[in-house]
């Protein structure tokens, strides 16, 4: 049985390097799961796809870049990977375009986690940016950034993997985290990829 979400690891502790061909779990392999791990941190073969394989949910943020091939994969990128109000694109890339596999990237140093603490930059760049008055950047903020803002990262993915699996039964959802510092993909314990 799985741990309370708030007695995951610490970050560092929770996250298993994906080095190695082996360090893919069997689970995984032969999964579009398992290349996804092979493209991007192994530097696999880039093969030929006819049609998309897997749904990556992940952060908007400029900095993460994954190595894949063309038509391997529907991206979707949304602030923090956080998807609950992207729903209706998830059941899109399932019931259409007929994936049965999800990964859910989180990242470190994301913008969403303590999102709260950035209001008067935010507020501020509204203004002077894209012309709002105060009061409608304000309203903006106050009234969306409760829905966007996330916690942890690493409990955060953990927790969307859950609550996606439960929504779409039939369709393997994995939580991973890239680091910025290496740029490579993590499976986290206690994930369901986790070995």
């Amino acid at each position: 049985m799985a741990r309370p979400f708030n007695t995951l690891p610490t970050p560092l502790d929770a996250l298993l390097p994906v080095e190695v061909p082996g360090d893919i779990p069997k689970k995984l392999r032969g999964t579009p799961l398992g290349r996804l791990l092979d493209y991007h941190n192994l530097g696999g073969r880039l093969q030929p796809h006819k049609s998309a394989e897997l749904l990556v949910c992940m952060c908007m943020d400029n900095r993460k870049q994954l190595r894949l091939p063309e038509n391997f994969a529907y991206i979707l990128r949304t602030g923090g990977g956080n998807v609950r109000h992207s729903e209706f694109k998830v059941s899109y890339a399932v019931a259409i375009g007929g994936v049965r596999h999800i990964a859910l990237i989180a990242h470190d140093g994301c913008g969403m986690v303590d999102l709260s603490a950035r209001r008067k930059a935010f507020i501020s760049g509204l203004v002077e940016g894209a012309g709002w008055s105060p009061k409608e950047a304000m309203d903006h903020f106050n009234e969306n950034a409760p829905h966007f803002e996330i916690g942890n990262e690493i409990i955060f993915v953990c927790s969307e993997a859950r609550r996606l699996g439960v929504k779409y039964p039939k369709i393997k959802v994995v939580p991973m985290f890239y680091r910025i510092a290496d740029g490579k993909l993590y499976l986290i314990k206690d994930g369901k990829g986790a070995r």
